[in-house]
């Protein structure tokens, strides 16, 4: 079965689901809001289930060309610098760090530009029995189905699950930049940093620079300082270096402020010709670092059931009955992880963890396999590139 798709979304999940449709012979119209395709945002990892379906998509090759292998995983501080954890020589690297742009460029290059349409907001999707069209900047777009690839503020599932519960603040709050490392002190090899109820993440990212993220816990939505930067030094600026420094050097104005969010979860992901991947389905806390790996599944898994069901309808209901446990059940983990890390309780908790753990089982716990989301393999598609 071959078809034509109207992707909604522009993004990592809306251009990794038009690649996976590529290969499996279909057609797509990208349709993104925004006047120029772009990744918004700092940096990210990739374990090795995103690895995996990258590699389906086609694209193993070029990811690992921008990404680095980061150790946060098993670099694990408190904030005068001691490690509870610390990666020996000959450990596994099981993560490879990404500044975003980097991997949206990746999946951006394998897209035909003819099927990119920029400034291209949705305000209508509209379904029949043969298919869908959905108005967008002023034109009017047909097609075998819609994918809402568009973001936890997703206007597909506004317009298609109006009852959808909105996207729900998790109490916690987090600073995100990119800085160049060169002359910094310190660690760099990625690290996780746990100290009075705040969590202070390291990933490093292609050409010299750095990752950092700082989450803490915030009760309150939308709280803004006047100085972003300032406000998160003072948190952190006795902690052990690079953390001071990582902060300082980066621009105040690329210094990114963002609340903690997720999607409560949905009965379905589909409605009629109209399916949701990605955050527009499962937006989750960023705690287990599979956000973007779950979304590169979505694609893939999606372009399966279409290349092998007999009907649109039967691969939609497919898709929906694979994805949504494996998702829902992801972002039910990384809530329970951030609400840990980011309290004084759980913190100590986790360190008389990590201080019993031996060190041969927590190693065992960093290989591809290692643990059950890292597990996941992609399905095989059947390549028939349009």
């Amino acid at each position: 079965m071959t078809g034509h798709a109207i992707v909604v979304g522009g993004g990592i999940g809306g251009l990794a689901t038009a690649v996976a449709l590529r290969r499996i012979g279909w057609r797509a119209t990208v349709l993104e809001r925004a006047p120029e395709l772009g990744e918004v945002g700092a940096g990210m990892s990739q374990a090795p289930n995103a690895l995996r379906a990258l590699a389906e998509l086609g694209l193993e090759a070029e990811a690992r060309a921008v990404g680095v292998p980061t150790f946060s995983a098993s670099n694990l501080r408190r904030s005068d610098g001691r490690y509870l954890q610390r990666a020996q020589p000959g450990d596994p690297t099981p993560l490879l760090g990404f500044h975003r742009a980097d991997l949206h460029r990746v999946l951006l290059d394998a897209v035909p530009a003819d099927w990119l349409h920029t400034d291209a907001e949705v305000t209508d999707v509209r379904q029949d029995g043969d298919g869908v069209t959905v108005v967008a900047g002023g034109a009017r777009y047909r097609a075998d189905l819609v994918v809402g690839a568009d973001g936890i503020r997703s206007a597909v599932r506004t317009v298609l699950w109006p009852d959808a519960e909105p996207p729900r603040h998790l109490g916690r709050t987090a600073w995100l930049g990119v800085t160049d490392v060169a002359g910094l002190p310190g660690d760099l090899t990625g690290s996780v940093t746990l100290g009075n109820g705040d969590l202070f993440l390291i990933h490093p990212v292609s050409r010299g620079r750095a990752y950092w993220a700082l989450l803490t816990a915030e009760p309150r939505a939308d709280v803004r300082y006047d100085d972003e930067k300032a406000a998160a030094l003072d948190r952190v600026g006795d902690w052990h270096q690079p953390v001071p420094d990582l902060i300082g050097a980066t621009p105040d104005a690329a210094v990114i402020r963002t609340d903690i969010r997720e999607l409560p979860p949905l009965p379905t992901y589909v409605r009629g010709r109209a399916v949701l991947v990605g955050d527009a389905a499962h937006a989750m806390s960023p705690d287990r670092g599979q956000g973007a790996g779950h979304t590169l599944e979505d694609a893939v898994v999606l372009a399966h059931t279409l290349a092998t069901a007999p009907t649109v309808d039967a691969a939609l209901a497919r898709y929906d009955a694979e994805r949504r446990p494996r998702d829902q059940a992801t972002a039910r983990g990384a809530r329970s992880d951030g609400a840990r890390t980011t309290s004084r309780a759980g913190q100590r908790v986790l360190a008389e963890m990590v201080r019993l753990m031996p060190a041969a089982v927590w190693r065992k716990g960093l290989a591809p396999d290692g643990n059950p989301t890292w597990r996941w393999r992609p399905p095989e598609l059947p390549v028939r590139s349009s």
